[in-house]
């Protein structure tokens, strides 16, 4: 079962273990799992349960990074294009918040998201 696992990368691991328990209550007993194929279905248990875990850890450290990226612009002049289109605009970075999940700077009435920044001036 270890390559069908594979092919159901969105499930988790409840689902998982879930799948794992009704294929051993439903198996045949005449032919039943055997016990390289028990193991290999733990196995690839546990190593979906480490990649969920490396990915939370990814995600928080990535939250990290973009906070200390946007606390290092506080008071820094940044051109950037704003959310609505049109020309960029100019304007001095005065805190960082979130907005929806992402982190985003403030300039005046302006929330400007990372990926808007065209320069930093000074």
């Amino acid at each position: 079962m270890a390559t069908a696992a594979s092919g159901l990368t969105g499930i988790g691991s409840d689902q998982f273990l879930q799948l794992l328990v009704a294929q051993l209550q439903n198996q045949d007993p005449l032919d039943p799992v055997s016990d390289k194929d028990f193991i290999n279905q733990l196995a690839t248990l546990n190593s979906v349960q480490g990649l969920q875990e490396l990915n939370a850890s990814f995600a928080e450290m990535l939250k990290l990074q973009q906070l200390t990226q946007g606390v290092d612009l506080i008071g820094k002049t940044i051109n950037y294009t704003p959310t609505e289109g049109g020309d960029a605009r100019s304007g001095k970075v005065s805190a960082v918040s979130t907005q929806d999940g992402s982190f985003v700077l403030d300039i005046g009435t302006d929330k400007v998201g990372l990926s808007q920044i065209q320069s930093v001036v000074s």
